[in-house]
């Protein structure tokens, strides 16, 4: 085998990677690098080979873009991966075409923003602005609006620190089921604490089923009967945090609420 060629097979897992991501599918990908490692080989001074180094990969990730928006029937159409369950990449997907394959670019394949410039064609400067416009908007992404239903004003407060510590948003307190419709209404949550015994009478059980019939939000009951959610079968509302819960076990159950599937509004 020529030189440029092992050059090129020891390049073909970095170039899957960022194709399977521009493709938004294993199978996509694949056959994109196919299709640009066959192209490659047929001129690989084009492709910087003869010089050594680094300096096939900008111009073979250019070789994929083309391919992928010059053959959309057979890779995809351009700009809309396969859906995601993945918040970062429900988020990419929601980004211009150019503002996606810069992300990638620069996050997943660790190109400077002057590089992936290059790749995609475009001015230094506009590729730096967009590339932080990107990444704001994928960090917003992971950001959760958090209710927390609590009717223990203290353990209230020490939830929402914990919630404010990760980065998140407490955008309200409740004590029992009318201020958390409320809450649901007014603020829009994207997750929910709930306690199981309220003080009122009250049952975190029944509000989660409540929030679901209303609006199918994400909720975590962290509680200290947990065996009420065994019997009145409810597991399937949420996950469970035990009290006296560590910062560890609730910051573990919330990332893993950010990364299920976004339930589908009711209303």
């Amino acid at each position: 085998m020529l030189v440029y060629e092992c050059e090129l097979f020891e390049l073909v897992p970095v170039l899957r990677r960022y194709a399977r991501a521009l493709a938004g599918a294993t199978d996509r990908g694949d056959a994109l690098v196919t299709r640009c490692v066959e192209a490659a080989t047929m001129a690989p001074s084009h492709f910087g080979f003869d010089r050594g180094g680094d300096s096939a990969r900008l111009p073979l990730y250019a070789l994929l873009n083309l391919l992928f928006d010059r053959s959309p029937e057979e890779f995809g159409p351009p700009g809309r991966p396969l859906p995601s369950p993945h918040p970062i990449e429900r988020a990419l997907a929601e980004l211009a075409e150019p503002d996606r394959r810069l992300y990638l670019l620069t996050a997943l394949e660790g190109l400077s923003p002057s590089q992936a410039a290059k790749v995609l064609q475009l001015p230094c400067a506009e590729a730096v602005a967009r590339v932080k416009a990107a990444r704001d908007r994928v960090r917003a992404a992971m950001v959760q609006r958090v209710m927390v239903v609590e009717d223990n004003a203290l353990l209230a407060m020490e939830l929402g620190e914990l919630v404010a510590d990760m980065g998140h948003v407490v955008c309200g307190t409740a004590g029992n089921e009318p201020e958390a419709l409320a809450l649901l209404k007014a603020q829009k949550p994207t997750l929910a604490l709930l306690d199981v015994r309220l003080a009122d009478g009250g049952s975190g059980i029944e509000i989660a089923r409540r929030l679901k019939r209303v609006r199918d939000l994400r909720t975590i009951f962290v509680t200290a009967f947990d065996d009420d959610i065994h019997a009145l079968d409810a597991r399937h509302l949420g996950q469970i945090v035990r009290k006296p819960f560590t910062n560890a076990g609730l910051q573990a159950a919330i990332s893993r609420a950010i990364f299920m599937p976004q339930p589908v509004a009711l209303g």
